[in-house]
């Protein structure tokens, strides 16, 4: 199969050669995306660059890196491209790791994959506790809004995809910043890609982030909510009315029922200073006992209904030609 690898490229003038440089033979094409950078990525490495395997793309505004991912997407693509390996320009990412992010997709045993800096406790050692932390905290909420409960490490930017199931994705509405490989996986789950986890090794080297998290947590949240809801309502009231959608809807209601028949009640003995009798307790615990039984039993069928088998074993290997 024909392997490219994707270098969102901005402000990475001082790593991006060496980047470039340590990427194997494996590789036909390596996309090298100027996100309107204004270090002038791009000229830069059209200057000093001496691989020939490197094609510089400029994007005429700052898209983000999912823009620029995207863009290098859809010229693999249009190339006829098999896989694509997206790395980024700042050394963070070993491209020795390449080999394993695409073996799963060779085999046919997956769709994309990406790293996963959480596998193993020794990698973990020279992450900040912040970003420790804050990393667990967003794949927990990635498990919720987006259905893969079998990964870690969310926000992690070493990937690997088929180019026939990029073809299934709606590129052009993917988020285009720091949102975006969240996104990538709400996307993939939509369609029943089958997403699998490589352990690698967490790199920090003198880099900044632009990442702040006080700014971006309530759109986080918001972004998370949203497509939580989405995705529950596609899978489980459009595409299909399983056992799952009556445990979750049973537990709503039932749920719902004892909190406000409880909440009345409640209301109604405070007022008139007579206590509630056992009965009326019951009626009002025995619906929210049960009904939070049914939640769980649900989220337990949600767990288990993860993707399994890879999409790109009956999909076509995509014709030439942009994607949307």
């Amino acid at each position: 199969m024909r392997i490219a690898v994707a270098i969102p490229c901005y402000k990475v003038t001082q790593h991006v050669l060496h980047v470039i440089e340590a990427i194997g033979p494996e590789v036909e094409t390596i996309y090298a995306v100027d996100d309107a950078c204004p270090d002038h990525s791009g000229q830069f490495i059209e200057k000093h660059n001496v691989d020939p395997r490197v094609r510089v793309l400029f994007n005429p505004e700052n898209r983000g890196v999912g823009g620029a991912i995207v863009s290098a997407y859809q010229a693999a693509i249009a190339d006829g491209v098999d896989i694509v390996v997206k790395i980024d320009g700042d050394g963070q990412m070993n491209p020795a790791l390449l080999p394993r992010f695409v073996a799963p997709l060779l085999r046919g045993e997956a769709d994309y994959t990406k790293g996963n800096r959480f596998f193993r406790p020794e990698s973990v050692q020279g992450m900040p506790p912040v970003r420790l932390f804050g990393n667990a905290v967003l794949s927990f909420m990635t498990k919720l809004s987006c259905g893969y409960w079998n990964i870690m490490d969310p926000t992690n930017g070493y990937t690997a995809a088929r180019t026939c199931v990029l073809t299934e994705l709606p590129l052009g509405k993917l988020e285009n910043r720091y949102f975006f490989e969240t996104d990538m996986l709400f996307r993939l789950n939509t369609i029943r890609a089958v997403v699998k986890d490589i352990p690698m090794d967490s790199v920090y080297a003198d880099e900044q982030s632009n990442l702040k998290i006080g700014k971006v947590l309530p759109e986080f949240l918001r972004k998370h909510a949203a497509r939580l809801w989405r995705r529950y309502v596609y899978n489980y009231l459009v595409r299909d009315f399983n056992v799952g959608t009556l445990y979750s809807l049973c537990g709503t209601m039932l749920v719902l029922t004892g909190s406000v028949f409880g909440s009345a009640h409640w209301l109604n003995s405070t007022i008139s200073n007579h206590p509630a009798t056992s009965g009326t307790v019951m009626l009002a615990a025995l619906p929210i006992m049960i009904g939070i039984q049914c939640l769980i039993a649900f989220l337990h069928y949600d767990v288990s209904n993860i993707p399994v088998e890879p999409l790109s074993r009956s999909l076509p290997t995509p014709p030439s030609g942009n994607a949307d």
